[in-house]
C-alpha cells in the first residue's frame, strides 16, 4: 500500500538514507554481542533448518546460488551462518529430473531429515518423464547422504511416487508410533476449482477460472521407496466467501494479482496430543504471501484452521518494510527452550530477492499458535532470554 507522508523532501530523503543504510548493514554483517537482526544475510526461499546431534544447525533452501540443485549453510547459534556450498547436484548417478525444463528444472524446497544414521533430502523438481510436455511436471524426490553437508545422491532414478498431477513442497513427519507421513501440495496448474470467490472474480470480469493448490498427506514406506494407501486431501482454500479464512487466503485473487489461490509450504509437528500444520497461502512471488495453521488429533486429519490466522504476514500497513512472508520451517534454540519460525520474506531494500528471517513462535496454554514476527529490530539471540 502506498502511503503519502506529509514531510519535507529533505526530511524524507534523510529518513530513507538512514533506514536503507541500516537494513543494508544488517544484511551484510554478522550478529554482534547478544543480539541479531532480521533479515539474515542468506538469499534463500523456502528455508529449512535441521538441528543435528551435538547441536549444530544446517539450513537448506531454494536458490542460494545453487545450479541444478541445492546449497546449504551451517551454524552453531542460528545467527552466524557459514556457506558450505552446493550439497545436491541433479546430475548425480540416480538423477531423475530435467534441468532444461521450465524454471531451470524447478529445484525447490529441500528438507533434510536425520534417520537411522543417514540424512535424507526430500525436494521437488521437474520430472524428465513428460510425454505430454506439461509446463509444470513437478514431482517429489528423495536423496541420501552420510552427513548433512552431502553430497546427496538420489535413492532412485524416479520420484517417490506419481499421483498423476504436479506436486511440490514435501514435508515429512516421523510419528512416535513409528509410522512416517509425507505431506505435499498439489499445484494450481490445470486445477480450476468452483467457489464463491471464483464466481465473484468471473462476475467482475477479472478471471474466467480460479485454479487452486491443496495440501495432501499420505503414509510413506519405511524405506521411502513409495507410499502406502491413497493420499488424503487435508487443506484447501475456503469455498464460501463468508468463511473466516476466505479474506486472507484469497488476497491474490481479490487484489486482481493472479487467478490462483495457493495452499502450500506445509510443515507439521506434534505438541501434546495435537498435530499442528502450518501452511502458506497466496502468490509466493507477491506481497500477500502469508502463513496460517490448522490442528488435528490425527496425522491425516481432519484438520481445522485456526481462528487467529494468519499468524505471519506483511507489516507494511503498520509502518514496517516486510512483505511476502511464507514457506516456513520450525526449529529450536540451542538450549531447546525456544521454538523458532524460519521463513523467507522480502523487504523494501531486498526488493524481489527472498531472504531468511528467524523469529520466535509459541504455543500458548490454550493451544493457540503465535509467531512474534516479522521483525527487523535488534532482538536477543535464540536461547539467551
Amino acid at each position: 500500500m502506498k502511503r503519502t507522508l506529509e514531510i519535507s523532501i529533505g526530511s524524507f530523503l534523510l529518513m530513507l538514507t538512514l533506514h536503507t543504510s541500516g537494513l543494508l548493514a544488517q544484511s551484510s554483517q554478522p550478529a554482534t554481542g547478544r543480539t541479531y537482526q532480521n533479515p539474515l544475510p542468506i538469499e534463500f526461499g523456502d528455508p529449512y533448518v535441521l538441528k543435528v546431534k551435538g547441536g549444530k544447525y544446517y539450513m537448506y533452501g531454494t536458490g542460494g546460488g545453487a545450479k541444478n540443485g541445492f546449497a546449504a549453510y551451517s551454524s552453531a547459534d542460528l545467527v552466524n551462518w557459514e556457506s558450505i556450498g552446493q550439497v545436491y547436484y541433479a546430475g548425480n548417478s540416480n538423477g531423475w529430473s530435467d534441468s532444461t525444463a521450465a524454471w531451470n528444472g524447478a529445484y525447490w524446497a529441500p528438507e533434510v531429515y536425520e534417520y537411522k544414521g543417514k540424512f535424507y533430502m526430500f525436494y521437488s523438481a521437474q520430472w524428465k518423464d513428460n510425454p505430454n510436455k506439461e509446463l509444470e511436471n513437478f514431482r517429489i524426490g528423495v536423496a541420501v547422504a552420510d552427513n548433512p553437508a552431502g553430497p546427496f545422491t538420489d535413492l532412485s532414478n524416479k520420484p517417490v511416487f506419481d499421483p498423476g498431477y504436479p506436486v511440490i513442497d514435501a514435508n515429512v513427519l516421523f510419528d512416535k508410533n513409528g509410522r512416517i507421513y509425507l505431506y505435499y501440495s498439489r499445484c494450481c496448474y490445470k486445477h480450476p476449482v468452483e467457489s464463491e470467490v471464483a464466481a465473484w472474480a468471473k462476475e467482475k470480469g477479472w478471471f474466467d477460472v480460479v485454479e487452486e493448490s491443496w495440501v495432501y498427506g499420505v503414509e510413506l514406506k519405511p524405506d521411502f521407496s513409495g507410499v502406502i494407501g491413497e493420499p488424503v486431501m487435508l487443506l484447501r482454500p475456503p469455498v464460501k466467501m463468508d468463511d473466516k479464512q476466505a479474506e486472507w487466503e484469497s488476497r491474490s485473487v481479490t487484489s486482481k494479482e493472479i487467478n490462483r489461490r495457493w495452499t502450500e509450504g506445509s510443515v507439521i509437528f506434534k505438541k501434546g496430543d495435537t498435530y499442528y500444520m502450518m501452511y502458506s497461502a497466496n502468490y509466493f512471488g507477491g506481497k500477500n504471501y502469508a502463513v496460517g495453521y490448522a490442528t488435528s488429533k490425527s496425522p491425516l486429519g481432519p484438520f481445522t484452521k485456526a481462528a487467529n490466522n494468519p499468524v505471519l504476514q506483511k507489516n507494511v500497513e503498520k509502518g514496517g518494510v516486510v512483505t511476502g512472508t511464507g514457506h516456513n520451517s520450525i526449529t529450536y534454540s540451542p538450549d531447546g527452550k525456544e521454538m523458532l519460525c524460519v521463513y523467507h520474506a522480502r523487504t523494501s531494500v531486498t526488493g524481489e530477492q527472498r531472504v531468511v528471517f528467524i523469529d520466535r513462535m509459541k504455543i500458548l496454554k490454550d493451544g493457540k499458535l503465535i509467531v512474534e514476527g516479522p521483525t527487523t529490530a535488534p532482538q536477543a539471540i535464540p536461547g539467551s532470554k
